[in-house]
């Protein structure tokens, strides 16, 4: 069975722009021409010329998103290739923002299938050539239908894609709004390449769902940003707290050192944690501003010092996270968050070749329970772990058992050494069961407190002065608010 398939590229649009290989193709006799749309330019000239094949336009009906129609697409084509010889044409270059493209070559993996690719004209020619770009000067290429995940690069000039309707254009417009100003300069291009439909208009962004005329032909291009100011601005928290500290600023704020600031650094870093855990989303977004005051003041005492100032702080973070993300920057492949950390760790050795212990750097500030998961985390990425919790679970049992032990002796020391050792232990079987030991301490506490708090009003309502209430009745209560808290 001649198990062959071809994917052909169809071109921007232009009748004159595709290939004389594709056509060949298109015109083999025995095979079966799928093309991914009909809605294409040169659809209708093929189909004057004779050449006859079937659409998959109908899974775009059907279909709840894109990513279900492409998968539906592929599986169509690599299943009738198993039957015939199948030419399978896309619109523009078939290796160019072709999603089903990706999926056939992937699904052909292992299997005895002869797979050819003709290329051809991509859209991206045609809008290069369309606006006079030079793409060797830097051009970022963004399928708008995943802004989600990759963000337009101010820098360098950005051609957005698939822009398909109203809809899409009024999503992609947002989605910009968060990194340009709502009358940022865009030119949107429709039909490029193809004599008579090509139509380019610059707009200002706001107005780009205002368009009626925009389909799935149309591309979007922003040029490069001519200021130097980033959408979240620094440069007015930078000015404020320059002048706060300034001659003619405040009095307070002048006083002030590293060393007398690290209580508001922590304090600030604790009310955040509150308001992620209360979920109370104005509050969270207040608490971060007050933590960024607390870095930039930092800043602006090392910049008076001459050490650094807070486009090093920015620079230095950046370059870092590049650096140890290897797999989202460069070529490196990873296959799950576990692979990441591994490859996480060894960097920051590799940045710190000074360091003779992978514990070095842990801060002794951090409360205990979290620095006592760190470093057991630590170690465990250096192979130094039990393989599951079973072993934590019985060195638990071990360090209660000498707990008891040393309790005998009633020697302060000796037992203040072996319950750490059971609070270290405690923690080590937490992080092997994946719950993290600092939370589920601090929600036993806000348990406790609400339990209590019942047990309290339960002494109020009797006028009795508290400490005078048997504590068999108080345990009567708080078994009643246990048992409130099942309902």
């Amino acid at each position: 069975m001649n198990r062959e398939l071809t994917i052909v590229g169809l071109g921007p649009g232009a009748v004159d722009a595709l290939p004389i290989g594709v056509l060949e193709a298109l015109r083999r006799s025995g095979t079966k021409n799928i093309l991914r749309t009909e809605r294409h330019p040169v659809v209708p000239w093929l189909r004057e010329q004779g050449i006859e094949f079937v659409s998959c336009d109908h899974f775009y009906e059907r279909g709840r998103d894109f990513g279900e129609v492409y998968r539906e697409i592929a599986k169509l084509v690599l299943e009738v290739s198993q039957r015939s010889p199948v030419v399978f044409a896309v619109p523009g270059h078939p290796l160019v923002a072709e999603e089903v493209t990706r999926l056939i070559l992937q699904g052909d993996q292992g299997q005895n299938r002869k797979v050819r690719i003709i290329p051809a004209m991509s859209f991206l020619d045609a809008v290069f050539a369309a606006l006079r770009l030079d793409p060797s000067t830097g051009i970022n290429i963004i399928d708008a239908l995943q802004l989600d995940k990759h963000s337009p690069v101010r820098e360098t000039g950005n051609i957005l894609m698939q822009i398909h309707g109203a809809l899409t254009a009024g999503e992609t417009k947002l989605a910009l709004m968060e990194h340009y100003p709502d009358d940022q300069s865009v030119t949107v291009v429709r039909a490029a390449g193809v004599p008579g439909e090509e139509r380019i208009v610059e707009v200002p962004l706001y107005e780009l769902d205002r368009l009626d005329w925009i389909d799935h032909l149309t591309s979007l291009y922003i040029p490069p940003a001519l200021d130097e100011r980033p959408k979240y601005d620094l440069d007015r928290l930078a000015h404020i707290m320059a002048e706060l500290r300034s001659e003619h600023g405040c009095p307070w704020d002048r006083e002030q050192d590293h060393a007398s600031l690290k209580k508001y650094l922590i304090e600030e870093s604790y009310e955040v944690v509150e308001a992620v855990e209360s979920l109370d989303m104005y509050s969270l977004c207040e608490e971060l501003g007050d933590l960024l005051l607390q870095i930039v003041f930092h800043a602006q005492i090392a910049r008076e010092g001459e050490h650094f100032d807070l486009n090093d702080v920015i620079r230095g973070i950046c370059d870092k996270m590049i650096y140890r993300h290897p797999h989202v920057f460069g070529s490196t492949r990873v296959k799950d968050a576990a692979e990441v950390l591994v490859n996480w760790e060894r960097l920051k050795r590799d940045e710190k070749e000074t360091r003779r212990s992978c514990l070095e750097g842990i801060p002794r500030s951090l409360p205990a329970l979290q620095r006592a998961d760190l470093i057991q985390t630590k170690v465990s990425r250096v192979g130094f772990d039990w393989p599951d919790y079973s072993g934590a679970m019985d060195k638990v049992l071990e360090e209660l058992g000498e707990l008891k032990e040393v309790l005998q002796t009633q020697n302060k020391e000796r037992i203040t050494d072996e319950l750490g050792d059971l609070l270290f232990a405690t923690v080590n079987l937490a992080r092997l069961l994946g719950v993290d030991a600092e939370e589920a301490l601090r929600h036993t506490m806000e348990k406790f407190s609400r339990r209590f708090s019942y047990v309290e009003e339960k002494i109020a309502t009797l006028d009795t002065i508290r400490g005078k209430v048997p504590l068999e009745e108080m345990d009567k209560w708080w078994e009643a608010a246990k048992n409130l808290e099942k309902r």
